[in-house]
């Protein structure tokens, strides 16, 4: 299905939607406070991987996404119905699985994975730096 709006008027609407970076970049901040001390280093949005994590750790091989709710597709099944049009559906089912490529293509690279979405960062800050730092320890 063709989207409704013009070219012009989709970059207008897309163009006002908040960006997940401010909350990335918060993420990362207190990821450092708990990683630097331990002597991890990471690198932000490190393009030679697939997917392009949002924070690498590279010399562990492990990848962190911070995903937006909407963009990827969280509890996706549940809220299908509710979106406006065919378009939203089909953007989000691609983003979907473009991230499932990019976790296969990570793995057979021998890279870990590890996905926090943008709403638990915001309710459970700590939980989710938790997460990564049991993610280096493993390694």
């Amino acid at each position: 299905m063709a989207d409704i709006f013009t070219k012009e008027k989709r970059s207008e609407i897309m163009s006002k939607i908040r960006s997940v970076s401010m909350l990335e970049r918060k993420f990362a901040k207190m990821l450092s406070k708990r990683t630097y001390p331990l002597g991890y280093r990471h690198r932000l949005n490190y393009k030679k991987v697939p997917g392009r994590p949002d924070i690498a750790f590279v010399g562990r091989k492990i990848a962190v996404f911070v995903d937006g709710s909407f963009w990827h597709g969280y509890q996706f099944a549940k809220k299908r119905s509710k979106l406006p049009n065919a378009f939203w559906v089909t953007k989000i089912q691609n983003n979907m699985r473009r991230d499932r490529r990019n976790r296969m293509a990570l793995k057979k690279l021998g890279w870990q994975h590890v996905r926090v979405w943008e709403h638990d960062i915001r309710k459970k800050p700590d939980e989710c730096v938790q997460r990564v730092m049991e993610a280096l320890f493993e390694k």
